[in-house]
């Protein structure tokens, strides 16, 4: 860990699977934290994670011992803002997989959330989380929104926060994503679609939208990203010119690097 943070000018910490589970703080993530502060190291938490405002987060990752503040923490949900103005969609009316505070990044962008009463109105899917609403009744509505939309010829834009398809849950435990969600409406597009480029805008990783908000936000020196899925974190590091570790936590385990997705460097856990 010395050795990688003395190469590096900030460093891009993934939260779930590499600070923190369900289970709380793991090995190494609260030293971590304190080094990186000790030594005015600049950082960011990058998460896809779009259920919970960066208030929120930092309270909670606080509790569990690592006192991060919610400057330091961009999550896929902010990243709404961004697109909403550059499609000049601010007062379109959406439709929100996720929970209030997914509605809320929606309405601090710019987007009207609708219910389920309007949906006729929605020219915008968000889908952010995969909690917080009853999951099947609220994907029926999404999906006959944008067959509705698609089969009158009518634009509708599809925005994905979290692109992952899994997460971890804890030791030998795991949990669909909003990814997983978004992979079912895609299939059901291209069936009915088959020609037809599906509308959808990834923002969080391995996509490009968050390392360049990350870049943004620390500058042009050389960064690390410290990551525990090769699809995700790994993946989008490199392909965006990042540095990566593959931390051996989260799903790390019995995942295989290769091709694009060939980490930087590899810890066992961040106590290494």
């Amino acid at each position: 860990m010395e050795e990688i943070l003395d190469a590096y000018d900030g460093v891009l910490l993934d939260a779930y699977g590499v600070l923190v589970d369900k289970t709380g703080a793991l090995p190494g993530a609260a030293e971590l934290v304190g080094r990186l502060v000790a030594a005015d190291k600049p950082f960011l938490v990058l998460t896809n994670s779009a259920s919970r405002l960066p208030a929120t987060l930092a309270r909670e990752l606080a509790d569990r011992g690592l006192p991060i503040p919610a400057s330091r923490i961009l999550t896929s949900g902010v990243l709404l803002a961004d697109w909403f103005r550059s499609q000049g969609l601010q007062g379109a009316g959406c439709l929100v997989l996720g929970t209030r505070e997914s509605e809320e990044y929606v309405r601090r962008a710019g987007g009207r959330v609708l219910d389920g009463a309007d949906r006729a109105d929605a020219e915008v899917v968000v889908i952010a989380d995969q909690k917080g609403f009853p999951c099947i009744e609220r994907m029926d509505l999404v999906l006959s929104l944008v067959l509705s939309r698609l089969d009158a010829g009518r634009p509708v834009h599809l925005l994905l926060c979290n692109p992952d398809l899994i997460y971890p849950a804890g030791p030998d435990r795991y949990g669909f994503t909003a990814g997983a969600l978004a992979a079912m409406l895609e299939a059901v597009v291209r069936q009915r679609y088959p020609t037809l480029k599906t509308p959808l805008v990834p923002l969080g990783k391995p996509h490009p939208p968050i390392f360049a908000a990350a870049r943004a936000r620390l500058g042009d020196g050389r960064l690390v990203m410290l990551g525990d899925q090769l699809a995700t974190d790994i993946l989008g590091a490199n392909r965006c010119g990042i540095d990566s570790v593959l931390v051996g936590t989260g799903l790390a385990r019995g995942a295989a690097a290769g091709g694009d997705a060939r980490p930087t460097w590899f810890l066992p856990s961040l106590a290494q």
